[in-house]
């Protein structure tokens, strides 16, 4: 079967695709990568959203070498949503002051997006729709254009969606209490640390979730995984055995697992040259993501524990973001003790603004990840090979961190998730832990052979190349 798509006289094409990501960073940031993943086999690609997120999408993502069809964004209107700033002493770490947007995204985007899906669908032989599991309400009515399919697209571990599959089912029974788990069928180990849905997600975005389950496609023609079998072959099987009516997709790594020329060249951040001068798996990388904003008692914390553990390191230290980030308005700068760049001298940097975090945990002198265990951050560790200090924050990280850890073995766990703050002495600890003890080294070394069978399983005739490939061919048939 030829996987190529043609262009047939008359404008009409055989397959179109269309992403629909929920409004937020980690969630635009994946499905921007699996748009130039297809889009490099000559499948036209359509981005939605609004304006002010595929501007963000856009100005944040990683440089990828031009394809022959570029990925094409539409902007659509969607109502006001008005969201206050982050609020670091929130009793909930989980960022509640984004859900105005993805509810705004969510509701607003259905009308817009079903006459764009209308005019495709005239145009091309299928219309072939990857929707952001947290979007389902947009894509209401999908089923009813017969020349259009659906995938929704889970942005979290499979390991996640397993443990979450399970407990819909009543299969999976966890104690709020003694935090032990019980699974079947021997596929994880009997005893987990595994924090509950309630801990995991404040009530207001546990009810969004619901209802945007509630309206997942009921023809749907498969769900879409951000790894690979690889990295979660036991978690996979798992759903597949829960929910065998679908045909499940793992398409990952989305991101790129190899740093190209080009690149490296468009990455001018001045840490780059910094890193060039470290030695060999010298430093580690610190950065909690885009939705995390730490008390000014916490980060106090961290740079004391950084400084103390005499390793050099790189810390992006942000304020999570705003529902628009190119709000001009305010933005809170957290302060460090006094006197403290004299303190650590050259031994580590301290960055305010975006930081290319693939290309800094690509650089052979990047020996250590400390982070949040963001499905993204998890994602970019394992296939560049880094170990990670496992520090989660809310949503699916806690479960991340399980996985990391205890499954893959590729990590260390900072301390319980549930602190209310994290000391120096913990941070100083799991940095010399990770860095320089034998136990960093032997997780270390289960980071760099899990990299390297992961992108070993990329190249032509990997395991994970066949599984795209499979999906190339099964949308373009």
């Amino acid at each position: 079967m030829n996987n190529q798509n043609h262009v047939i006289p008359g404008n009409y094409v055989s397959v179109v695709v269309v992403m629909i990501p929920l409004p937020a960073q980690g969630h635009l940031n994946q499905l921007l990568h699996l748009s130039h993943l297809l889009s490099s086999y000559d499948i036209p690609v359509h981005f939605v959203g609004s304006a002010t997120h595929n501007r963000q999408a856009k100005l944040r993502r990683v440089h990828n070498d031009e394809t022959s069809h570029p990925i094409q964004f539409h902007d659509f209107d969607i109502r006001p949503y008005p969201c206050p700033p982050p609020n670091p002493t929130a009793t909930h770490k989980f960022p509640s002051h984004l859900i105005p947007s993805f509810t705004a995204a969510a509701n607003h985007l259905h009308r817009p997006l079903a006459t764009f899906l209308h005019t495709l669908s005239s145009k091309a032989k299928r219309v072939v729709v990857i929707h952001d599991s947290l979007m389902s309400s947009a894509v209401q009515g999908v089923d009813t254009i017969s020349n259009t399919e659906s995938y929704t697209f889970h942005t979290v571990s499979a390991f996640a969606v397993a443990l979450h599959s399970l407990e819909r089912q009543g299969l999976f029974i966890g104690s709020s209490n003694d935090k032990t788990t019980t699974l079947y069928d021997g596929y994880f180990p009997k005893e987990l640390n595994v924090a509950s849905m309630e801990e995991c997600f404040p009530k207001e975005f546990l009810e969004f979730i619901g209802s945007q389950f509630r309206q997942l496609p009921k023809k749907g023609a498969g769900k879409i995984y951000n790894t690979c079998r690889v990295i979660e072959g036991q978690s996979l099987e798992v759903i597949e055995r829960v929910e065998p009516q679908f045909r499940h997709w793992a398409l990952g790594p989305f991101n790129p697992v190899k740093i190209s020329s080009s690149m490296k060249s468009c990455s001018s951040h001045s840490c780059m040259a910094w890193l060039d001068q470290q030695e060999p798996r010298s430093v580690i990388y610190v950065s909690f993501g885009t939705t995390t904003a730490m008390k000014d008692e916490q980060i106090k914390e961290i740079a004391i524990g950084l400084a103390r553990s005499d390793q050099k390191f790189i810390w992006v230290l942000r304020d999570a973001d705003k529902g628009d980030v190119f709000d001009v308005g305010k933005v809170r700068k957290s302060k460090l003790p006094e006197g403290y760049k004299h303190l650590i001298g050259d031994r580590g940097l301290v960055i305010r603004d975006w930081a290319p975090q693939v290309e800094i945990l690509s650089h052979w002198a990047t020996g250590g990840f400390m982070t949040h265990c963001g499905w993204n951050s998890c994602m970019e560790s394992i296939t560049t090979g880094v170990p990670v200090a496992a520090w989660p924050m809310h949503s699916d990280q806690p479960r991340n961190m399980v996985l990391m850890t205890m499954v893959l073995r590729v990590g260390v766990v900072l301390q319980v998730w549930r602190q209310e703050v994290v000391t120096a002495d913990a941070v100083e600890e799991v940095v010399r832990k990770l860095m320089v003890s034998e136990e960093g080294e032997e997780v270390r070394k289960n980071a760099e052979k899990l990299g390297n069978v992961v992108r070993q399983s990329v190249e032509d005739g990997g395991e994970s190349r066949r599984e795209l490939e499979a999906f190339i061919a099964h949308i373009t048939r």
